[in-house]
């Protein structure tokens, strides 16, 4: 535990170094809260700008941040250095994500204030966000692990953030977009959202969340398998 908060800790004083990642919590919870009290339109769905911005938030911030961080501390011997301090593999990534998982947390909170969601309602769309940034976050350490530097962790997590986070709302205006796209967990967290209320898990819905779980974990193992985090 110790270790773990030291990590923590220092993530916290990396943050606030770092803008690009500092942006990354609060630009699409601002722009929902904007858009949500600006913009109204004719046969416009409730809530439609809290339903999909959140979906993109908890798709997008988690693994570019996650990425970034490792391949960061990869490129600049941050992380040799902590790993040659005593600190272990797990506590490092515990550390990272535990910050990262409840920062971004906080910025769920702001959708589900936004969305005006309450009792049930509220705990229901929070712990589908906690799922769904945990997902993400799997992704990023996975991509970040494989990477040699930052250059290269962008370049590589650019695309995957692009089909996580936008497939669910072209889903929306295309029906063969949709058939590929069920398949992915961000498109099963937008139906969740759509469904706050009534939510009824489907068979399907859950294998294909534990699906992506167990397909991100194999890519995080295999990457650190074969790079490692130093």
């Amino acid at each position: 535990m110790k270790n773990i908060t030291a990590v923590f800790i220092k993530q916290i004083k990396d943050t606030f170094k770092n803008g690009a990642i500092l942006v990354q919590f609060f630009m699409l919870p601002c722009i929902a809260v904007i858009m949500e009290q600006t913009v109204t339109l004719e046969g416009m769905p409730e809530h439609f700008f809290v339903r999909l911005f959140s979906v993109m938030y908890c798709a997008q911030a988690p693994l570019t941040c996650m990425s970034s961080i490792i391949s960061e501390e990869k490129e600049k011997g941050t992380l040799r250095v902590l790993l040659l301090s005593d600190v272990k593999p797990w506590e490092y990534l515990a550390g990272v994500g535990s910050y990262l998982w409840l920062i971004y947390m906080l910025g769920a909170g702001v959708f589900c204030l936004a969305g005006r969601f309450a009792g049930k309602q509220a705990v229901g769309f929070m712990l589908i966000m906690a799922a769904g940034i945990l997902v993400s976050m799997l992704f990023g350490a996975a991509l970040g692990t494989w990477s040699r530097n930052q250059m290269m962790a962008t370049s590589i997590t650019i695309p995957v953030m692009l089909l996580f986070s936008f497939s669910p709302m072209l889903s929306m205006f295309n029906k063969t977009i949709e058939q590929a796209a069920k398949f992915t967990y961000s498109q099963q967290i937008q139906y969740l959202i759509d469904s706050i209320g009534h939510i009824e898990l489907q068979p399907e819905a859950v294998i294909i969340l534990l699906a992506n779980i167990l397909i991100a974990f194999c890519l995080f193992w295999s990457a650190y398998r074969r790079c490692g985090l130093a």
